[in-house]
């Protein structure tokens, strides 16, 4: 069936939806998000913080012992897994914070105003962090850095160390960059007419957001967290794999409070204004 099908009243089609038509589906759901209740935001929003949680936990656990990959093929496959999170928040439904950047859409056409934007973004922030920082408080809980004779700590140390030390202006173009990608990913989720369209067209950008070293902020709010907690409080047979604590001096509370704060603000602007505003532009702005 061809894609003009799709102007036609009342077509059975099964083809992807038009740009046009995503730009107003995703303007509906701004519109939508923002009327929900408080607790019914924060509730997703916890949901959405676990299943990026997830995501990162099935990275981690991939990259573990991949160090004999070529460097390229192990961040794909890292990537690769890591959709799973973005996967469970579109398709099993959940609110995450760098995602909901398209809503301003919704706000740029009036169907929102700038104070509801504002809550729900705070909102579903406030759901993402517990959600995250809880999934790695129960993973560290579970003991999960033990496995593979605690290279999966050691992995997982290597990975908040690493983001705990960026630079701020190198940390803020990344998680930009990522939150273009992610919210790319969401906004093709709109034109899906089923869950295979929606995984499919998701999979691409968040594998190659994860395979460019991008920096997202909610995943951060598990990884960092989680990697602090096994320098803290991981048992002696840990350093035996992962050397010493005093090998992640990078790691500390100010580190991970640093790069949460720089990669939200980065990841808002990426997918705010470099998504979200250009669509509303080209597809929204004359229209009554």
């Amino acid at each position: 069936m061809s894609r003009t099908s799709q102007n036609v009243p009342g077509a059975d089609t099964v083809d992807a939806m038009l740009p046009t038509d995503m730009a107003l589906a995703c303007e509906a759901a701004g519109a939508a998000k923002a009327g929900r209740d408080a607790l019914a935001l924060i509730v997703l929003g916890v949901l959405a913080g676990a299943f990026v949680a997830f995501g990162a936990i099935f990275m981690t656990i991939v990259l573990t012992g991949a160090e004999e990959l070529p460097w390229g093929v192990a961040r794909l496959l890292a990537g690769l897994v890591f959709s799973l999170g973005l996967i469970l928040v579109i398709v099993g439904g959940a609110e995450l914070f760098t995602g909901d950047s398209l809503m301003i859409v919704a706000c740029a056409s009036r169907r929102i105003t700038l104070p509801a934007l504002l809550r729900a973004w705070s909102l579903v922030y406030v759901g993402n962090i517990v959600g995250a920082v809880g999934t790695a408080a129960l993973v560290f809980l579970a003991g999960q850095h033990g496995l593979a004779g605690g290279a999966v700590g050691r992995t997982a140390l290597a990975i908040a160390s690493a983001k705990a030390g960026l630079p701020t202006v190198q940390l803020f173009f990344l998680a930009v960059l990522c939150n273009v990608l992610v919210c790319l990913a969401v906004w093709m989720s709109f034109g899906g007419r089923s869950a295979t369209d929606k995984v499919m067209v998701i999979i691409p950008p968040i594998a190659a957001f994860v395979a460019a070293g991008f920096e997202h902020s909610i995943a951060n709010l598990y990884l960092l967290p989680y990697g602090l907690a096994i320098k803290a409080w991981a048992g002696p047979e840990l350093w035996t794999v992962a050397g010493q604590a005093a090998s992640y001096p990078g790691l500390t509370v100010g580190g991970v409070l640093h790069n949460i704060v720089v990669a939200t603000i980065g990841n808002l602007v990426g997918g705010s204004l470099m998504v979200g505003a250009i669509y509303w532009f080209v597809y929204l702005r004359r229209r009554p």
